[in-house]
């Protein structure tokens, strides 16, 4: 009886480790960058079309592993009224589904992209985190957002690069550490997609093994956490994670990050009215924060479903900035971008289900 083939997608292998498959199976690793730049460079999409030499075409061919390439389906696309965010609704191969954002500034585009099927961490607030965990992404699935966000901005102008990317999707980052990092190493490769590390940011909610892993590990990227309270019972109401890793020991690893590696923090605070968005409030986030090298920025609330929470209102937002900025700590609001396409984190997959299961419930 024949064995079958196993299914591998190549967008989750480096560079190196490409290298090292095609040794291991007797094809010169130089056959790699080939490979390498039809998929990154050139933005391949079929092997089976593909013209590469023959010791690479019957490796790809031959053997016990089938490979594959990541390359979700859109479902759903948004465009905002302003034409500079474009939100897409990703199925997966196995059926579920993901998002990612295209969002373009003064100069630059970003791409926003996902590193879970739904989230474990249950941030109230958040339309990811009060659906629920499902699964992690593979490497090659995160890859594969960032190579559709390309794709997407070059069909639409052949003249813009993507050059921003932020791990603010769907999922904790530092959740799924592994596939994670290798994706980032994937997209940073100069030799490909060459997204520089300065220029790309992971959000965390405070998994702190992760962080003081990535100082650790001397990880080049941009470290952004999200706190959202300055208190241990401010932060554990909003932010569950909170009991699993305490206030105090989240600060505490944000001290040492710096200290090993010697960047700013990136702390991201979503103002909710009437739950931390008073002076009080403002002045025990600067005690908290004394001595690290930070930059706080400030975001609306995205209203969801699942909150009845409200955005502060704009007198007390520029009341809670303003006080931050008398002890010099840098604090900038965010751009909004996409509100009206749900471009907040998990809306766009939240209101699908809904519908879905609505008219399922109707039939």
């Amino acid at each position: 009886m024949p064995v079958q083939a196993s299914i591998e997608s190549l967008h989750d292998l480096d560079l190196p480790t490409l290298r090292s498959r095609l040794a291991e199976d007797g094809v010169k690793p130089v056959h790699a960058a080939a490979l390498w730049r039809w998929m990154y460079r050139e933005d391949g999409s079929d092997l089976t079309a593909a013209a590469f030499l023959p010791p690479l075409r019957r490796w790809l061919d031959a053997g016990n592993t089938s490979w594959t390439l990541d390359r979700p389906e859109i479902v759903q696309e948004l465009v905002s009224s302003d034409g500079l965010t474009r939100k897409f609704l990703l199925r997966l191969e196995d059926g579920h589904t993901i998002e990612t954002v295209l969002m373009g500034y003064d100069g630059r585009h970003t791409a926003c992209i996902s590193t879970q099927v739904g989230c474990a961490m249950g941030c109230v607030f958040c339309a990811t985190g009060q659906g629920g965990f499902v699964r992690h992404l593979r490497a090659g699935e995160i890859v594969s957002q960032v190579l559709l966000a390309r794709r997407m901005l070059k069909k639409a102008d052949p003249t813009k690069r993507l050059r921003n990317l932020v791990l603010m999707g769907m999922g904790e980052p530092l959740h799924n550490y592994d596939a994670t990092m290798r994706a980032l190493d994937i997209v940073s490769d100069d030799r490909g997609l060459s997204i520089g590390p300065a220029h790309i940011a992971i959000s965390t909610v405070g998994v702190v093994p992760g962080i003081l892993r990535m100082a650790k590990e001397s990880r080049p990227y941009r470290l952004a956490v999200s706190l959202h309270g300055a208190s241990e019972e401010e932060r554990a109401a909003l932010v569950p994670v909170s009991r699993r890793w305490s206030l105090t020991e989240l600060i505490d690893a944000c001290r040492e990050y710096g200290r090993i590696t010697g960047k700013r923090i990136f702390f991201e605070w979503t103002l909710i009215e009437g739950k931390n968005d008073s002076i009080d409030t403002a002045e025990r986030l600067i005690c908290l924060l004394e001595g690290i090298d930070a930059h706080m920025n400030l975001i609306p609330l995205n209203p969801t479903d699942g909150f009845e929470g409200c955005q502060s209102q704009n007198e007390a937002a520029l009341q809670f900035q303003a006080t931050l900025r008398r002890t010099r700590l840098p604090c900038t609001f965010r751009q909004r971008r996409g509100i009206d396409v749900a471009a907040g984190c998990g809306m766009l997959r939240a209101r699908n289900r809904k519908r879905r299961t609505e008219a399922e419930a109707g039939a």
